[in-house]
Parts: structure tokens; sequence; C-alpha cells
């Protein structure tokens, strides 16, 4: 049995976001471990209104905030203490949040 290590990580700061990909292929590449991705998805747009006040009664608003967020997909496939160290043991920037998914993946026959 081996298990797959899925790392999501989201950021609105592309340049940090695509460092922290780079670094994490080139630890999985010093150690000859499995790696799938980075997939990207497509550039989320979000917007967020901003009012006056806290508690308006007239609804006066701001401009709306609009920023986009920006989405990696790795998969390291075995060397679960390669994935644990880099999911669990690295100091990714404030501005990137990563999130971890590990599925246990069960060979044919057994």
């Amino acid at each position: 049995m081996s298990f797959v290590t899925r790392l999501t990580l989201q950021s609105g700061d592309r340049a940090a976001l695509d460092s922290v990909v780079e670094d994490i292929r080139e630890r999985v590449s010093r150690k000859g471990a499995e790696m799938k991705g980075p997939h990207s998805a497509p550039p989320e747009r979000l917007r967020v209104p901003t009012y006056k006040r806290p508690t308006s009664d007239d609804g006066s608003q701001f401009d709306a905030w609009d920023y986009t967020v920006y989405k990696r997909e790795i998969e390291i496939v075995g060397h679960d203490e390669l994935a644990h160290t880099i999911a669990a043991g690295s100091a990714f920037p404030d501005s990137v949040h990563v999130a971890a998914e590990v599925e246990q993946v069960r060979s044919q026959g057994s």
C-alpha cells in the first residue's frame, strides 16, 4: 500500500505561489519521488462589497474590492515522510494557503 498526498495551494499573489510550487518541485525531484502536477485551475475573480459604515441604513458603499485567487494542485505519490515534511513542516509565506489531503491507495490484487 502506498499513499498519495494531494496538496492544494491558493494565493492572491501569483509570484509567491509559483515560487512555493517551484520549491516543492525541486525538493521532490532531489528525493527522487513521483510528483504529478502542478495542475492549474483557472484564476477565480472575487468581488467583495465594502460599506462606508458598519451599520449603514442607507446602504452607501465604496467601490467593491476585486481580487484574484490562483490555485495549484500537486500530488506526491509514495514518499510519505517527504510529503509530510512538505505539507506540515515547511514555512510557507503568509500569502499562500496550503491544504493537504492524504489518500491510501491499494495496489490491484491485494
